[in-house]
């Protein structure tokens, strides 16, 4: 008995300095996606909208980080109850876990681990914001925030990741975040511009980006936060795993960029730079759920396949008539389910488990599991956020008056403008007079 006992505490995890250095380096570079993606949305959007978009990202890195803190990642990653929801009074609040409390089966901090999953967390009802520009009360957006991470995320966190979840139990496959981050925010955003409606101009007025290097920033603040997104999903860097899902992040996203713009030269005669950015963007989406299971070269078939799925699907909002303003539906939702889907062709059986996909012989069945971890999400997200946003639309109101979404909602809501050009003009008096003529102009072309 006493050598029994000797050989299981040899073989017990023991904390790992490197992995504990690793994992916090890759919370930074998730916790780095939030602003990123603020910059990306920002500069997507008419510049009476650029301030209130970058603070619907922003606003999610306060409340949902107390939530989680509180009661979010209990709800995520406790005990088991009935496979749909989690709960340890440890967690709560974290305050029952010690500094060196290892988490189960792993070299890493229980805190550790809680402040990485809490970056995911954060930045998921950040992303559902791109489809309600020019449109939502901030104070209705803050609430829904934290409504909807209490019903909708910390529930599908723990069905796809947490110990017992019935997702995890039935073995999909969602490496980082296929489902619970990106099927989950795009069938919310879908849910929400349903019940409150399109934009004043709508299909009429031009709604062009304002800042296209804004949008290139947040672009390339993704791409990098991305690596820790998906590399750090690992959990440590000891057997090759997040190596090969570094590797497969970067080729899918360029595969994915290059389908994007061949087809979009194809369709309109030109490789744009919103193009570039957007083709790139679902190439992350779709290789985080299925990087850990495939082949750099079935990453870049991954990334092919959603870039060119994406750039075709962003049209359909004009087809069917929803308003999903910076295509959260058309990118993460259909990315995050192409992604999904394609573990169950691509996966190789050699990396990450050994569940092979079609392709490598292992027939239809894992196919079949991630469908139905895929469409299980995706119905649930969109009842779920639907109702969300009825009731709150019914009570405080979800949206802002028409009059103040003509005028800009920055001002009405934030009190500020992104630009200020009364200080443009300067200068010696010869030029005084000229000087106003140019502010003024720059103005009405920011305005418009």
């Amino acid at each position: 008995m006493a050598s029994a006992i000797t050989t299981l505490a040899a073989d017990a995890p023991t904390l790992s300095a490197a992995n504990t250095g690793f994992m916090l380096i890759c919370s930074a570079l998730v916790m780095l996606m939030t602003p990123g993606l603020a910059f990306f949305y920002g500069g997507m959007v008419r510049v009476k909208s650029s301030l209130n978009m970058l603070m619907m990202s922003f606003i999610s890195l306060g409340i949902v980080t107390i939530l989680w803190v509180l009661f979010g990642f209990s709800l995520a990653f406790g005990t088991d109850s009935g496979s749909l929801i989690g709960w340890s009074s440890d967690y709560v609040g974290l305050s029952g876990i010690g500094i060196t409390e290892l988490w189960d089966g792993y070299t890493i901090p229980v805190y550790v681990f809680a402040v990485f999953q809490l970056m995911f967390a954060v930045i998921t009802p950040a992303l559902i914001s791109g489809a309600l520009a020019d449109r939502v009360k901030f104070s209705a957006w803050a609430l829904f925030t934290a409504l909807w991470v209490t019903v909708v995320y910390f529930p599908v966190a723990h069905w796809v990741w947490g110990a017992g979840g019935w997702l995890f139990e039935l073995g999909v496959i969602d490496f980082a975040g296929g489902t619970a981050v990106h099927i989950n925010a795009g069938a919310a955003a879908l849910g929400v511009i349903l019940v409150i409606g399109k934009r004043v101009g709508f299909k009429r007025d031009p709604m062009r980006p304002h800042s296209l290097p804004l949008v290139m920033l947040g672009a390339g603040l993704l791409w990098f936060g991305w690596f820790g997104f998906n590399a750090g999903s690992w959990l440590g860097n000891d057997d090759g795993v997040g190596a090969v899902m570094f590797v497969n992040t970067q080729v899918a996203t360029a595969a994915a960029m290059l389908a994007w713009l061949g087809y979009e030269k194809l369709r309109h005669g030109s490789f744009t730079t919103l193009g570039a950015a957007s083709g790139a963007v679902a190439g992350l989406v779709a290789i985080t759920p299925s990087g850990g299971s495939c082949s750099p070269l079935g990453a870049i078939g991954i990334g092919a396949i959603a870039g060119l799925l994406c750039a075709m699907a962003v049209g359909l909002k004009y087809k069917f008539g929803y308003d999903d303003s910076l295509d959260v539906v058309g990118v993460h939702l259909v990315g995050g389910i192409a992604g999904s889907l394609l573990v169950g062709l691509f996966a190789t059986g050699g990396v990450q488990s050994e569940a092979k996909g079609l392709f490598y012989g292992g027939g239809l069945e894992q196919l079949g599991k991630q469908a139905i971890g895929v469409f299980s999400v995706l119905a649930y997200s969109l009842v779920a956020s639907a109702l969300l946003a009825f009731l709150l639309d019914k009570t405080i109101g979800m949206r802002v008056s028409e009059d103040d979404e003509i005028s800009g909602i920055d001002q009405v809501e934030h009190a500020e403008t992104a630009y200020d050009f009364s200080g443009a003009g300067g200068g010696a008096s010869s030029r005084s007079t000229a000087a106003p003529v140019h502010v003024a102009a720059a103005s009405k072309k920011v305005d418009a």
